[in-house]
């Protein structure tokens, strides 16, 4: 599971049976330095689905690959590669010397 920040919204005019009802977020994955309040190094963006009401400046946790299916599994079949877990209030990172 990776947290990210919601930063948009993608479009569509179609959509596949299963996934009605849910929208699909632009995700911004944060790394350890953007988590502490730093600049983010990474520059990874990902397109996350979403049914639980991320929107945009939302910190999320979301899961990848076969995970991301788990939710739906056995009653649907998605076609998946990152769904949102959950939409987080508050991330803490300590730095212990």
């Amino acid at each position: 599971m990776r947290i990210g920040k919601v930063i948009g919204r993608v479009s569509m005019s179609v959509v596949y049976d299963t996934l009605v009802g849910g929208r699909f977020l632009i995700v911004e994955v944060q790394d350890r330095f953007s988590l502490a309040g730093q600049k983010r190094k990474s520059v990874e963006t990902v397109v996350v689905y979403d049914n639980i009401g991320g929107s945009e400046g939302d910190l999320i946790a979301f899961t990848e690959s076969g995970e991301a299916t788990r939710p739906f599994y056995p009653e649907k079949i998605v076609p998946l590669d990152a769904y949102n877990a959950a939409i987080l209030d508050r991330v803490v990172i300590k730095h212990e010397m």
